[in-house]
């Protein structure tokens, strides 16, 4: 039988992947197919840069965590994992999704997108949403063209008020 403190450390694991599932609106495992440390610790620092983070855990831990919050993904841990999260929907996964671009190593499989599983092809189309500047940067622009048409409009008619 396993030691006690081997036993609690697991739960400790355990309940921080649980955290990092609730905390988290995107949750994305990877399956890495031999990414070098240098590889790791760049993607890391690219996750790092939009507010994420990346993990190596073992399958069985993650299943636990997953089990405990009636999540059931059983049958996608195979294999050696990763998993990246962040508190945003669509930046940990433009990240990943750009990475992998360069780096066939690694492969998006599923994730959690706001507690709901997410499949490889909403994943893919999450990833090309822009943004969060540049959704702010076409709203203020698509507000700008209805205020200048107004303004023209308005002109328009003060022009022919005049004749």
């Amino acid at each position: 039988m396993a030691n006690q403190k081997i036993l609690d450390q697991k739960q400790m694991v355990i309940d921080e992947i649980a955290k990092n599932v609730q905390e988290s609106s995107a949750f994305i495992f990877l399956e890495n197919h031999g990414l070098t440390v240098s590889e790791t610790m760049e993607l890391r620092r690219k996750l790092r840069e939009s507010g994420s983070e990346l993990k190596i855990y073992k399958n069985t831990l993650v299943n636990r965590a997953l089990n405990s919050l009636n999540i059931d993904l059983h049958d996608e841990l195979n294999g050696p994992k990763v998993v990246a999260f962040g508190k945003d929907i669509v930046e940990p996964i433009k990240a990943v999704s750009k990475f992998i671009e360069t780096h066939p190593n690694l492969e998006m499989k599923i994730g959690l997108v706001d507690g709901e599983i997410t499949d490889l092809a909403t994943l893919k189309k999450l990833a090309t949403i822009p943004s969060r500047d540049g959704l702010l940067t076409m709203f203020a622009g698509g507000l700008m063209g209805i205020a200048r048409d107004f303004a023209i409009c308005l002109d328009l008619h003060a022009k022919n008020l005049e004749q």
